[in-house]
């Protein structure tokens, strides 16, 4: 029965609402494995090297808010393309 009513709600959208919607999850799915696989390598690295932790975690973040800025970015595009 949900099935159903998805499949009405979905069928007064166009190619590009949808489109929108898979790129705004892809832009956030992309982005939170970037994050994580910056936080790990950032967790190596001062596993291995414990003085050098304070410049590797300045690095983290500053890398962790470029990747959130490019995902925000890529959000914002979609939900401009959705709203048209």
């Amino acid at each position: 029965m949900s099935l159903l009513i998805l499949l009405q709600a979905a069928a007064n959208l166009s190619l590009g609402h949808l489109g929108a919607a898979i790129g705004a999850g892809l832009a956030t799915l992309g982005a939170g494995l970037g994050i994580g696989k910056i936080g790990q390598g950032a967790m190596e690295g001062m596993a291995r090297q414990p003085e050098a932790g304070g410049d590797i975690r300045s690095t983290m973040i500053i890398a962790a808010a470029l990747v959130e800025g490019v995902a925000f970015f890529a959000v914002v595009v979609c939900l401009m393309v959705a709203l048209k």
